[in-house]
């Protein structure tokens, strides 16, 4: 019996092994290079001795960026027999030769769907990536690809949409979510692609911030014909587990979110699909919503072949801070106390790590429920304590307080401190208040959409993060004070639906959010309606607001004087006129506010923006250093400062890590050992997106997504090929 129990366990380890030596790392046929979502590459070409010499070797442009830099381009694309396949700005796909960059085709959806773009410039949504499928034989061949909505089926060889899929070449991802229409918000969107098991396409989704989301819910789709296969219920229902985790009888009529934004990854020779969910409509006031409210903020653990529940953790419990987390687990085997063990590890946006057995859910390293602050927000009932781990270290640092205003001068800091001083002062996870609190790190992390990459040989985890404070004070609804007229009535519908992106001041935020006042010198009430109804660059489509609710918006963003509700002549919206949730809700945010000097440079000490090492076996930071600077201040002599970060690392086995991401506008090699910068190099725009990396013939290629349009960046249309020059 013990010699039968030996030979089983050697034979274990042994196909353990083979498996792993199965994975082929050296192409990028899935986002983030593997299913296991790790961004690695097995690639050798390219080393920390040559890395100097990378030149261009091809660039790609479709020359569709927003003139007025409202635009990007967050795609990583991934390579399959010699192309590369990737979207544009204005979400075309694209197939090029990825040794050359030379065209192969395009596919435009607005060619077929007339909805695609109702604007010349509006609708610049956002796509991180693409799916490739091919059947058993090898002749059916496919990319799925998100454009806002709708989820295409495209031939490989021809770049033409399949009618046999879905609705005639499209699944529309806001139908079928198990919810009776007009319910919620109807602003469903594919931002980062779903994941292929089998013939199954499994996808999240993003949904709207607001009290009136629609559910979050995981689906599977047939990839052949875009039937829905399977559905995991986010917000359970009667019966279900986590059902009782809210006070709420009906919450699963009701509310939003606990929704799949930013990927998945999949363990395919153990079936499961590793999901991580953001937190539940309504972002910062949790009073209509009391519970634990599973199964927002957690990781879940799937049958991918059937959506059955396997296990879950939840980070956060009761979200009121915007926590979600922020981009796909990676799947590693670590080796703990000399035991290896196949984990999960997921990236969040407070720079913690939580790490799980990637079969059983069960914690790699102690995690703490430590007591946390109490809500002063009349109705909010925070929850009392919060899930941190004591391992791994984190990635971000964890306070902000007066000593680390920002001290680049003295009028600097003076300013700053004053400005500090205004804010309540708030440990993490003190509740939203109107005496206003610091989220740091920020709204956008800590780590973010990027993602994390790790070297699957060493178990370490490669990670940018931001490291800037953001503001938020609680404010009442505005508008609810009365007023009947059609002005006071748009000021109430202003402040259920706009008043935490452009502010209760309405002057906006930067270039995120832009002002809305003195909207009458801009547009008229035709063009204004339009706009709120179809969306317009970053801003999403607000159709499902009944007409007269409308018509008394543009009454107070026009400053029209003397009408009545119904009096307008513009077109009538078929929404629905019923109750909405939002009608619940109290209160309202004066926006979402970096904490900036007059400058633009960030009110904390730096760094402000870094790459990690982590050691996901001991659970160490191996090392920190700044990731970007602004040159005006390195010659001014102070050290690079790095700046705040959007889009991931990837790593490779020859030794280096690949990051641009950078408010500078270039892309870095460092040395995985050190962190010390080996090459560097000026992108057209921002390369706020993950690079790629592959090989034809022996010469590898890095490839960068340049599409900048975030904090302030100028918009670009083109994608960066960089290689070793050519042998002669």
């Amino acid at each position: 019996m013990k010699q039968f129990l030996l030979t089983t366990l050697v034979l274990s380890l042994m196909l353990s092994c083979q498996d792993r030596e199965k994975t082929d790392y050296s192409g990028w046929q899935t986002y983030a290079g593997s299913k296991e979502g790790n961004r690695y590459s097995s690639n050798t070409h390219i080393t920390p001795e040559n890395v100097s010499q990378l030149e261009v070797a091809w660039t790609f442009s479709s020359g569709d960026k927003d003139p007025d830099n409202r635009s990007q381009n967050q795609c990583n694309p991934i390579m399959v027999d010699g192309i590369l396949y990737g979207t544009t700005p204005r979400l075309k796909l694209f197939a090029l030769n990825a040794a050359t960059g030379e065209t192969k085709w395009i596919f435009d959806p607005a060619d077929i769907d007339s909805t695609a773009n109702n604007d010349k410039y509006a609708f610049y949504k956002v796509n991180r990536g693409v799916v490739y499928w091919q059947d058993e034989s090898g002749e059916d061949k496919r990319i799925l690809y998100n454009t806002g909505g709708k989820t295409w089926a495209i031939d490989l060889a021809t770049g033409k949409h399949i009618p046999g899929f879905g609705k005639g070449g499209f699944i529309d991802l806001s139908e079928n979510l198990d919810r009776e229409p007009g319910t919620f918000n109807p602003f469903v969107s594919g931002t980062t692609p779903g994941v292929i098991y089998k013939d199954l396409l499994i996808m999240g989704h993003r949904v709207a911030e607001s009290a009136d989301a629609a559910p979050g819910h995981i689906r599977a789709f047939d990839v052949r014909t875009g039937e829905l296969k399977w559905m995991f219920h986010t917000i359970p229902r009667p019966g279900s587990l986590g059902y009782d985790t809210w006070e709420d009888p009906d919450a699963w009529k009701k509310f939003g979110g606990a929704n799949n934004w930013a990927g998945m990854s999949l363990d395919e020779k153990r079936g499961i699909v590793y999901v991580p969910t953001g937190s539940i409509g309504g972002d910062f006031y949790g009073g209509i919503r009391k519970g634990q409210n599973l199964f927002g903020n957690s990781l879940i653990a799937l049958d991918a072949g059937t959506g059955m529940y396997k296990w879950h953790y939840q980070v956060v419990h009761h979200d009121i801070w915007d926590r979600d987390l922020p981009a796909n687990p990676n799947l590693v085997t670590i080796n703990r106390n000399g035991k290896k063990i196949d984990a999960v590890a997921q990236i969040t946006k407070n720079g913690y790590v939580y790490v799980f057995d990637r079969a059983t859910g069960e914690p790699v390293f102690p995690i703490e429920e430590r007591p946390v602050p109490a809500s002063d927000l009349p109705g909010e009932v925070a929850w009392p304590t919060q899930p941190i781990p004591t391992l791994p270290e984190p990635f971000a640092r964890q306070s902000f307080t007066k000593e680390d205003v920002s001290d680049l001068d003295s009028a600097t800091h003076t300013e700053m401190l004053e400005r500090f001083l205004t804010i309540k002062y708030g440990e993490p996870f003190t509740p939203p208040s109107k005496n206003g609190v610091w989220i740091f790190p920020g709204f956008d992390g800590g780590g973010e959409w990027g993602g994390a990459a790790v070297d699957p040989e060493t178990a370490i985890m490669y990670i940018n993060s931001s490291e800037l404070p953001w503001s938020l004070t609680i404010i009442n609804v505005p508008g609810k004070g009365g007023d009947t007229s059609l002005k006071g009535m748009g000021e109430a519908v202003y402040g259920r639906y706009c008043v935490s992106c452009h502010g209760a001041d309405r002057k906006g935020n930067g270039s995120s959010f832009p002002s809305v006042l003195n909207m009458k010198a801009k547009y008229n009430a035709q063009q204004l309606w339009s706009i709120v109804e179809k969306g317009k660059n970053m801003m999403p489509a607000f159709a499902h607001i009944k007409s007269t609710d409308r018509e008394a918006l543009l009454a107070f963003l026009l400053d029209l004087e003397g009408k009545e509700p119904g009096a307008s002549k513009e077109p009538v919206s078929t929404a629905s006129s019923t109750k909405s949730i939002l009608d619940e809700v109290p209160y309202a945010t004066t926006g979402y506010n970096r904490f900036l000097d007059k400058n633009g440079y960030p009110g904390i000490k730096p760094p402000w923006g870094t790459l990690n090492a982590v050691d996901l076996n001991s659970g160490k930071l191996l090392w920190k250093v700044p990731l970007g600077e602004y040159e005006e201040l390195t010659k001014r002599g102070i050290p690079p400062t790095g700046t705040e970060t959007y889009g991931g690392p990837l790593v490779t086995k020859g030794g280096l890590i690949f990051i641009a991401g950078t408010k500078d506008e270039k892309i870095r090699a460092f040395d995985k050992t050190s962190g010390k910068v080996l090459w560097e190099a000026k992108l057209p725009a921002a390369g706020y997106a993950t690079p790629a990396t592959y090989s034809i013939e022996g010469r590898q290629y890095v490839v960068i997504a340049c599409g900048g349009g975030k904090i302030g960046s100028k918009s670009g249309d083109s994608y960066i090929a960089f290689a070793l020059p050519e042998k002669k």
